[in-house]
């Protein structure tokens, strides 16, 4: 993870004015972080346990897996469900309405930016099912 901005730097105080300027960068800024729609995108195909996110991603480390997993729980994006009678105790994730309405956006933003800058085949999660 990258480390804390200093309150009196430059940065900061640049992502204070953009703040108060625009909106759209804070939302922006709690969807970007490093690999947290990729691991929305697959709870939506399917992919609900820690272990098989692990296995999509396996340069992922366990801290940060569960980090975003976490905040996309606390953001109602998805929705964590322990799952009675099993030994070991087993966890699985779902997407949650507002999760599918924030994926369709960023879907239909890569299929924006595919047809006007020519990106790449959408790739955000090859583990399937």
């Amino acid at each position: 993870m990258a480390s804390k901005i200093k309150e009196n730097s430059t940065n900061a105080y640049n992502l204070k004015i953009l703040a108060a300027s625009c909106e759209v960068n804070e939302i922006l800024k709690m969807i970007s972080p490093r690999w947290k729609m990729q691991i929305l995108y697959c709870i939506s195909q399917g992919v609900r346990q820690f272990s098989r996110l692990k296995e999509a991603f396996p340069s992922l480390s366990d801290q940060v897996l569960g980090k975003r997993l976490k905040e996309l729980v606390d953001e109602g994006l998805a929705e964590k469900t322990m799952l009675p009678d099993t030994v070991p105790p087993q966890t699985i994730y779902t997407q949650t309405e507002k999760g599918a309405a924030l994926l369709a956006i960023i879907l239909d933003l890569h299929l924006w930016g595919k047809k006007d800058w020519g990106s790449g085949p959408m790739e955000f999660c090859k583990f399937s099912k």
